[in-house]
């Protein structure tokens, strides 16, 4: 019997390509700094040490979210994501800050450089790999929605980048016979690496904090708004969603009109139920509707402001 392969089947080969190319990198890299003695070559090595840090959390992380949920998590592992994601930025900007004091104490000593077109093929061959791993992760993460993925993605673009940076300062070094020019271009190099770990840190945040996504609100919002005016439900009120990686859980009060009866009521749920599932590219969509009559909703109106309406209600006053 044929069976048919799951999101994680899909995710555990990218990721340990990811984990076993980070040996590569930071070998290839440290290579490098020993022949060449480029502060900028030693920053990419630094940067890279932290990525296989980041990486083999990131590999545990892949692993404990697809654990099914247990008495103890009862919605699941996937909030690890958001650790993972923090935890990575957190190290990418531990990295940077590495890469800048490194250059500036190579720029203040004076730095030594030789063997360069040694380095510059090693550390292009490198970026060259990590630009092709970063754009597999960040493709499988995109389409499986795994957070860990996408972060891992992100930081070997970052990896990617620092190498380029490092190639293109070597070379202006090599044109010009400016050595001061490698730790400078270092020191823009961790610079810019800050701005990613500032990313994923506030992406972390956001999950943890399960702040609603704006633009799936007003989905959710258009959707309710369509079922009532085309008398499927009598309104809705307290709705609220949050995701956890590649879950999304809904839930909302509905009302129907006295008349109907529970079953019909049910039925009529389930119909507003499996249209908000199409709303999602995922499989893991959970919806909770509680069921109420109409005159019910007046039960509900501490959650109005005065004098504006709650933005999350469908009822009028």
């Amino acid at each position: 019997m044929h069976m048919q392969k799951s999101d994680t089947d899909y995710q555990r080969p990218v990721m340990l390509a990811s984990l076993i190319i980070s040996f590569l990198m930071l070998g290839g890299k440290l290579y490098a700094y020993f022949i060449t003695g480029s502060a900028a070559i030693l920053s990419d090595a630094l940067e890279s040490v932290i990525h296989l840090v980041a990486t083999g959390f990131a590999a545990f992380s892949l692993w404990y979210s697809t654990q099914p949920p247990d008495e103890k998590h009862p919605y699941g592992h996937g909030k690890i994501a958001y650790f993972s994601s923090g935890f990575e930025g957190g190290l990418i900007m531990i990295a940077a800050l590495a890469i800048v004091y490194t250059a500036v104490v190579a720029l203040i000593r004076g730095p030594e450089l030789q063997s360069l077109g040694v380095g510059l093929w090693i550390t292009g061959a490198l970026a060259c790999i990590n630009l092709l791993l970063g754009l597999a992760l960040v493709r499988t993460g995109k389409k499986h929605n795994s957070m860990v993925l996408v972060a891992n993605g992100h930081h070997v673009f970052t990896d990617m980048w620092t190498s380029f940076g490092v190639i293109f300062g070597l070379f202006l070094v090599k044109v010009t016979d400016l050595v001061w020019l490698d730790p400078v271009v270092a020191i823009f190099l961790g610079i810019n690496i800050l701005w990613t770990s500032r990313a994923l840190m506030k992406n972390a945040v956001s999950g943890l904090m399960e702040a609603a996504d704006p633009s799936e609100t007003a989905q959710i919002i258009q959707l309710l708004d369509e079922a009532r005016e085309n008398g499927v439900i009598g309104g809705f009120h307290q709705l609220r969603h949050r995701r956890i990686n590649d879950q999304v859980f809904i839930e909302y009060h509905v009302t129907f009109p006295e008349e109907d009866t529970i079953l019909v009521a049910h039925d009529k749920s389930h119909q507003v139920e499996d249209a908000i599932h199409r709303l999602f590219s995922i499989d893991s969509v959970v919806v909770t509707a509680h069921l109420e009559p109409a005159t019910h909703s007046e039960a509900h109106k501490h959650w109005t402001p005065e004098p504006a309406i709650d933005p999350l209600s469908g009822d009028q006053p």
